[in-house]
């Protein structure tokens, strides 16, 4: 049996129906049955539980042969970090009690890195947490930027711009989330290993971005660079607490300087979802 988190996300979602579609045995984890409802639908078990409830988790990781697990990001956190640590604790004490022999985590490009990153750095933390378990093999899914978070960046499309805080030219390895859930099924099919997975490209611009952009919607649409000092305002303007608006800051710059970058010498696999595909999507074209 495959136990799955996150499957109110983009990820886990595509993760469980991945498995479903095999007519694997599968658990989701969520905080609210009725979220539940469709892969119970599907066949599934569910498992009602907050991923920094540890002795909930260990009740719902009990039995499994693999687990798919992730950080979910909280936008308005006082402390964002500190919610990931302790996500990532209670995660890490419930494998170890129910013995979950394989888990994948979804991990980030840049995971090595110990600081200076952002909410990666959480991710670094909770690689080393859970690569400490001695009775689970821990494979880390380390995924490049999300495409569909480019639907952040849309708001002043009917102007014609494309707003970004990164250079207009600078290569990103961007990754469908169909993708990683696709690739992250797979990986627990494949059974126990230990190791890291990078997961991206091919690397585009947000002038490619805006290329396609150009092409679906049938106008002009141009980049507008935006001042690394505009982040904390423009984010916090949007919802997001101060402190996560900071360490998005952290995050932007640190790719923007190159900073962070895939592992050396780590298997990478590219994603099969065109962007154009992913975009259209996004605006339901």
């Amino acid at each position: 049996m495959y136990v799955v988190a996150g499957v109110t996300g983009n990820t886990g979602k595509v993760v469980a129906n991945s498995l479903l579609d095999r007519k694997k045995d599968v658990r989701v984890i969520v905080r609210d049955a009725a979220k539940g409802a469709p892969f119970a639908a599907r066949g599934a078990a569910v498992a009602v539980a907050d991923l920094t409830d540890e002795k909930a988790l260990a009740a719902a990781f009990t039995g499994a042969q693999g687990a798919y697990v992730l950080l979910p990001p909280n936008p308005v956190a006082k402390d964002f970090r500190a919610q990931q640590d302790a996500t990532s604790a209670a995660i890490t004490a419930a494998l170890a009690a129910a013995k979950v022999p394989h888990v994948v985590l979804l991990s980030s490009i840049g995971a090595h890195l110990p600081s200076g990153t952002g909410p990666i750095a959480g991710l670094h933390v909770a690689e080393e947490r859970i690569r400490a378990i001695a009775s689970t093999k821990a494979t880390f899914l380390r995924a490049g930027y999300f495409a569909e978070n480019l639907a952040g960046s849309f708001g002043a499309l009917e102007q014609g711009i494309l707003p970004s805080f990164v250079p207009a030219s600078l290569p990103i390895d961007m990754i469908a989330t169909r993708d990683i859930g696709d690739v992250a099924a797979g990986l627990l099919l494949e059974g126990p290993r230990e190791g890291v997975v990078n997961l991206g490209g091919p690397a585009a611009t947000m002038n490619d971005v805006a290329a396609v952009l150009t092409r679906v919607l049938g106008k002009t649409i141009t980049v507008a660079e935006a001042p690394l000092d505009a982040v904390v305002p423009t984010l916090t303007g949007f919802g997001l607490s101060e402190n996560v608006a900071g360490l998005y800051r952290e995050m932007l710059e640190a790719f923007g300087s190159d900073r962070i970058a895939w592992e050396p010498g780590q298997p990478k696999l590219s994603g099969k979802t065109p962007l154009e595909t992913t975009i259209r999507a996004l605006l339901g074209k």
